[in-house]
């Protein structure tokens, strides 16, 4: 992967396609043309353009359950 390399990568559940502007050793830095936002730069993980990592999606939090609250009159016995 080099600059100037024309790169698909996964965003927002769609195929976009960017250009590659910079190259670190774990990251590359993409030139992108989003509808409202022209040249907008996108951090990705080299390991997650090349497929060797899946990007996962984010957990859903666990539903507190509501606590019981106790009356004044009551006791445990």
């Amino acid at each position: 992967m080099n600059v100037g390399d024309k790169v698909k990568f996964s965003f927002a559940g769609e195929e976009k396609e960017g250009v590659v502007v910079k190259v670190f050793p774990k990251k590359v830095y993409l030139k992108v043309d989003f509808p409202r936002h022209p040249g907008k730069i996108v951090i990705r993980p080299i390991a997650e353009l090349e497929g060797k990592i899946k990007k996962e999606k984010k957990k859903e939090k666990k539903k507190e359950k509501p606590k019981e609250v106790k009356e004044k009159g009551e006791e445990k016995k």
